[in-house]
């Protein structure tokens, strides 16, 4: 049974649910100076307190750059005998602003005791710190209505910073700026007496290393962020193609596309894997020469899949361009069907998922109904990348489709959604995982879905992970960025999530949700 969807929400009839979220949270201490002045809403006097920043890791946990003006605030408390009742304290003159009673205490498996209290009904701008009895105070922190703005621009930015082989400028890049670099022909390393042009791309790594499958890994993150909230990403984020009537996040997908263009090969249609940056002892890592890995079919189809989107996405802003990507990804896709059998590899499925969304070609076609004919393909959704995000193209496109296929994929989709935000109920942190990819992979999943049935509950779901990482954490570390009290800069990582360019799109993807 065949239809025509136009876009996403067609296939989301009669499949809505309900998110619910709620969830617990407390360890150390600080230096106070307290007297009994103040009521609590328990009788007792609340404490009138001088702010000293925590001497060691504390029990009261936020997120250390803010919260939003009219959001859900929370913080997590931890440790043994806990008491009940919390202050909420302006920095600027230490009075007391807000009496809150903590909740939900929970145990964990490991024995760590946590409740959570909830200040959300404090909605006044300023800056902020938390103390309670025991305990001492929290690191301090923002309410302000347009807290996300400059950490997303930033985020965003970092794509140009990492750009290779163009001037950047110190009106633009401040202390990043330099002379173009990696500008001369590159040597093939299969074949040491070839050189071709590969200048561009972002730098992927410390060694100024270009790849192709995890750049566009990156890009498609990038991509599907733009598809799913376009509004939050705009034309101002301060690179040189600002202002031109373009989104900046489809500019800068086109600065590493004109690249990855470079690297096909022209004969075969094949990609090569990276551009790796070769220097001397004592050489400038910026002049280095470069060196040409072997054509994989890993890059080939990721290439594949990335021009193919990229083509579908940028139709209304350069027809030319996006027809020229098309071509390409088509070249680089027969090629790989030479060489792998498509209808058994899930990187073949999520690359004629794009090519079927730009084209409607039945040669693509059949490598999805291929797969949505497997008996394991439910579990393939659920577990996949792959699978999972060439199935979300599926439900995207305006050719014809399989209705029946697409209400199975939006039953796999909430489902999916239900388990995860449920997860994030359970926990004491009120997030689904604590490692940062799996969380980030959970919170895409749950932007995909909060974007066909709108939810306030899978928002805030959501904003309550971009807390988890800038501070509501057992390590109380923020780990996106670096100018608050306690951040990824003061632990052995050492590396934030804005430094490390694939986490950092689907961050980008997460936040894009919850910046306005």
């Amino acid at each position: 049974m065949y239809h025509n969807l136009s876009n996403l929400k067609r296939a989301a009839v009669l499949l809505l649910s309900t998110v619910t979220l709620c969830g617990c949270a407390g360890k150390s201490v600080s230096n106070k100076n307290i007297d009994k002045e103040q009521e609590a809403p328990s009788g007792d006097p609340a404490p009138n307190v001088v702010y000293d920043v925590p001497v060691s890791i504390p029990s009261a946990l936020v997120d250390q750059n803010g919260y939003r003006t009219g959001a859900e605030k929370a913080v997590v408390f931890r440790g043994a005998d806990l008491p009940d009742v919390f202050y909420v304290y302006n920095m600027e003159n230490d009075e007391l602003e807000y009496t809150g009673q903590m909740r939900n205490e929970s145990v964990g498996e490991d024995g760590e005791v946590t409740k959570i209290g909830y200040f959300t009904d404090l909605v006044e701008d300023g800056q902020y710190y938390i103390f309670t009895d025991k305990i001492g105070s929290s690191y301090s922190f923002k309410i302000q209505n347009d807290l996300y703005d400059e950490i997303f621009n930033k985020a965003c930015k970092k794509y140009y910073l990492n750009r290779c082989g163009m001037n950047l400028s110190e009106e633009l890049a401040g202390e990043n700026a330099h002379a173009a670099c990696h500008t001369g022909e590159a040597i093939l390393q299969e074949d040491t007496s070839k050189t071709i042009d590969v200048s561009g791309g972002w730098h992927l790594n410390s060694d100024a290393d270009r790849d192709v499958a995890l750049g566009c890994d990156i890009a498609q993150n990038l991509l599907l962020a733009y598809e799913m909230n376009s509004g939050a990403l705009g034309d101002d984020t301060g690179i040189p193609e600002s202002g031109n009537g373009i989104p900046d996040v489809l500019d800068e997908i086109k600065y590493e596309i004109d690249w990855l263009m470079k690297m096909q090969d022209e004969r075969t249609g094949g990609v090569y894997g990276s551009a790796i940056t070769v220097r001397s002892e004592g050489q400038d890592l910026m002049q280095a020469g470069v060196q040409v890995t072997p054509i994989t079919m890993e890059a080939t189809i990721r290439f594949a899949t990335l021009l193919a989107d990229f083509s579908y996405q940028y139709q209304s802003y350069d027809a030319n361009y996006a027809t020229t990507c098309l071509k390409c990804a088509d070249r680089a896709f027969s090629l790989y069907i030479k060489n792998e059998n498509v209808k058994e590899s899930p990187a073949g499925f999520y690359a004629a998922a794009h090519l079927y969304r730009a084209t409607g070609a039945s040669n693509y076609e059949q490598v999805l109904t291929a797969f949505f004919q497997k008996s394991d393909y439910d579990k393939l959704f659920d577990e996949d990348e792959d699978i999972f995000l060439g199935s979300v193209a599926y439900i995207s496109t305006s050719q014809k489709v399989n209705v029946e296929v697409c209400e199975r994929i939006m039953k796999l989709l909430m489902k999916k959604a239900t388990i995860i935000a449920a997860r994030a109920k359970a926990s004491a942190y009120l997030v689904s995982d604590t490692d940062h990819t799996k969380m980030l992979d959970d919170m895409r999943t749950i932007t995909i879905t909060d974007h066909i049935i709108y939810n306030y509950e899978y928002t805030t779901i959501i904003e309550n992970h971009a807390h988890y990482l800038m501070g509501r954490n057992p390590e109380a570390v923020n780990y996106v960025t670096d100018n608050t009290e306690r951040t990824y800069l003061d632990t052995d990582e050492g590396t934030g999530i804005m430094n490390q360019p694939l986490l950092n799109a689907k961050f980008i993807f997460m936040l894009s949700v919850i910046k306005e």
